[in-house]
């Protein structure tokens, strides 16, 4: 399993040119359902707005991609909307650019400009997070060896899940693919040979993009 860019939340964007506005709003969407009802929100919201166009790109591969110009030029909205998604690297993204006409034409190229900058206005205020699929490897350690490997934890900034503390102590440990060999080493090696090691899964964790 391959790790993928998204959103988390909603975020919203505003852009104005020749009098007309574009209201650009941004949401995860884990689904198609998902995806379709945002847009059909945005829609009943702004009833009054002569387009609400969209996009949304669906799936860990982006996979799933569609746009819809409402009413604009065919390729002048949905389209660029779709492509701003796409350059940003990200998926399983609804974005929705609501337009209030303000009686300047802006023609094809104008329009293709125009909705691909409010997409990427939206994109660029969302909370963006990297979805990492992580190794679960639980640890089981003997009380007396519990300060070692905390220490070594926080030294290495491992991701840890919640202790369960019984006869022994067992530690959950969220670990890259590519680390987790290095790192059962340095705890085997740590805990004298004393450590149980066992893989428990994959958990898919939503780290921030700086």
């Amino acid at each position: 399993m391959k790790s993928y860019r998204t959103i988390q939340g909603t975020a919203e964007a505003a852009y104005e040119i020749q009098k007309s506005r574009f209201l650009t709003h941004v949401s995860h969407a884990a689904s198609e359902e998902e995806a379709r009802a945002f847009i059909q929100a945005r829609k009943k919201e702004f009833f009054d707005a002569r387009h609400n166009c969209s996009a949304y790109v669906l799936g860990a591969e982006g996979a799933k991609q569609k746009s819809n110009d409402d009413g604009e030029p065919g390729g002048t909205a949905g389209n660029p909307m779709l492509e701003a998604i796409k350059q940003q690297g990200l998926t399983d993204v609804v974005v929705v650019v609501t337009r209030y006409f303000g009686g300047i034409k802006l023609g094809a190229g104008g329009l293709i400009r125009a909705y691909h900058h409010s997409a990427m206005l939206g994109l660029s205020v969302a909370d963006i997070v990297e979805m990492v699929p992580f190794c679960i490897v639980q640890l089981r350690i003997s009380y007396p060896l519990l300060a070692a490997v905390e220490h070594y934890l926080r030294q290495e900034e491992i991701r840890t899940g919640e202790k369960k503390y019984a006869e022994d102590v067992m530690i959950p440990l969220l670990l890259r693919e590519e680390e987790a060999v290095a790192v059962c080493e340095e705890l085997t090696n740590l805990t004298a040979g004393t450590g149980k090691l066992q893989r428990a899964g994959i958990q898919v964790v939503a780290v921030p993009v700086a």
